[in-house]
């Protein structure tokens, strides 16, 4: 029995099987909702300026209200939902690196906290942690071989 087929056989095959994209849908979700983190942030500004916070220290604490609010929702299961839904919306580089950082760490709890949680959370992010560090190092060198006379 010859269960060979032809390309256009898989092709048709495969046409059927795939879903169609919905380009200007996910585009308009991931605009909006990327848009909306954005806004919250700057309404995080806003706010920790009118506290008094000095210009110096704002922008951290709106980085690390934004880390904490990533990670809380990842614990609690609400951030992948909004990643299912947005895209690439919700994957606003500071929420996205805390998402994944933490969703690793805690799909890894059972394992403890040494080689589970310690251990994993790193998957994700240590290759791009590493290669940031290795780059700043060597653009570093570059810099500092470059600029000895002036």
């Amino acid at each position: 029995m010859n269960t060979q087929i032809s390309k256009t056989e898989y092709d048709e095959m495969v046409k059927k099987a795939s879903p169609n994209s919905k380009i200007l849908a996910n585009c308009t979700k991931a605009f909006f909702v990327g848009g909306g983190i954005c806004a919250f942030g700057q309404g995080l500004y806003a706010l920790f300026a009118a506290l008094g916070a000095s210009a110096e220290n704002v922008p951290a604490y709106v980085a690390i209200s934004l880390i904490f609010l990533a990670v809380l929702l990842t614990g609690l299961g609400i951030f992948d939902n909004i990643v299912k839904f947005a895209g690439a919306g919700a994957s606003v580089p500071i929420t996205g690196f805390a998402n994944a950082m933490a969703a690793p760490a805690i799909e890894f709890k059972k394992e403890g906290w040494i080689f589970g949680v310690g251990a994993k959370m790193f998957i994700i992010a240590g290759p791009v942690i590493v290669y940031g560090n290795l780059m700043a190092i060597i653009v570093g060198i570059i810099y500092f071989l470059t600029n000895r006379g002036m």
